[in-house]
């Protein structure tokens, strides 16, 4: 690209990049998420936000202001006003706002991702998919400026309650076919039936649905139709986790959401995840959270009633 267009686009990029900045910040006048629409979630935060733990549903996610770091097992990704974030499978993740203030607070964009859109856009655009070694499911990339724009069109619709059964879909579409225009296929096939990381996806939802019982590697394998040793590498390849890993991180976060929401004590926590003996769970937790459980959960209670 020459030098006269590039800045072109450059300044394409900052009008709306301040455009979508300026109307998270109408909507959300103080730190919260909030669904704007079906499908659309803004979030704002003004300050620098501790660990979270969560598990990343299939999301496009754009900042508009301020920078945000996410822990995928093994892998660190950043993103910030530059980048998008994509993930195309359900991940036990650890994020944090990075850079947020009063006089700056972060902002940002989410978009479900569904896969019955996916697939009907995947189909009209002919886009071409190639065969290959299993994806890693969530990505960080520099977002261009018609990904950008359609971003902050479809922000604009709540300002327009009588477009917005109309022209809220066609949004959505134009993101997908731009993301899958712009060499998101092979990830966005995570969210398909058939082939390969489909087979991943599967294993996933077993594992997310059946995390408190134990892991028999030789049976998914099996009832995937994979090798024992095809299933971790095409897993791994996935999830940036092994599968022992991603159950343990599902364990952890339901053990922490039962004692935090449902007041159950740590040994009976630990034991409706899966834990048998308490010593042990109590030891992983502290490893994954920072602090043993019932310090940790303090901890949690003290913050949300500050």
């Amino acid at each position: 690209m020459s030098q006269k267009p590039q800045r072109a686009e450059e300044t394409r990029l900052t009008v709306e990049r301040k455009e979508l900045a300026d109307r998270i910040s109408s909507i959300l006048e103080s730190d919260g998420i909030l669904e704007i629409l079906p499908g659309i979630t803004l979030a704002r935060s003004s300050v620098q936000t501790h660990p979270h733990h969560s598990v990343f549903t299939p999301a496009f996610c754009v900042i508009a202001q301020g920078s945000k770091q996410v822990f995928l097992g093994d892998e660190k990704l950043k993103y910030d006003t530059g980048h998008y974030l994509i993930s195309t499978i359900d991940l036990p993740i650890v994020s944090y706002v990075l850079e947020a203030s009063e006089e700056m607070p972060y902002l940002s964009f989410r978009l479900d991702l569904e896969p019955s859109l996916i697939a009907d856009v995947l189909m009209e655009c002919g886009i071409e998919l190639k065969g290959g070694s299993s994806i890693q499911a969530m990505d960080v990339r520099e977002i261009d400026v018609d990904l950008l724009n359609a971003v902050v069109r479809a922000v604009r619709l709540p300002d327009k309650p009588g477009e917005e059964k109309m022209l809220l879909p066609s949004i959505k579409r134009e993101i997908v076919y731009r993301l899958l225009k712009g060499n998101q296929a092979a990830r966005l096939t995570h969210l398909l039936s058939g082939g390969e990381d489909r087979r991943i996806s599967k294993a996933i939802e077993n594992l997310r649905e059946h995390f408190d019982r134990p892991l028999r590697i030789e049976t998914i394998a099996r009832d995937l139709g994979m090798s024992v040793s095809g299933f971790h590498h095409h897993f791994k390849s996935v999830t940036a986790m092994s599968p022992l890993q991603f159950q343990k991180q599902i364990r952890l976060q339901e053990a922490r959401r039962l004692m935090l929401g449902e007041d159950l004590d740590a040994a009976s926590a630990g034991f409706r995840v899966g834990y048998d003996d308490p010593s042990h769970f109590s030891r992983e937790y502290k490893k994954t959270f920072g602090a043993p459980p019932q310090r940790d959960i303090a901890k949690l209670r003290n913050v949300m009633e500050a």
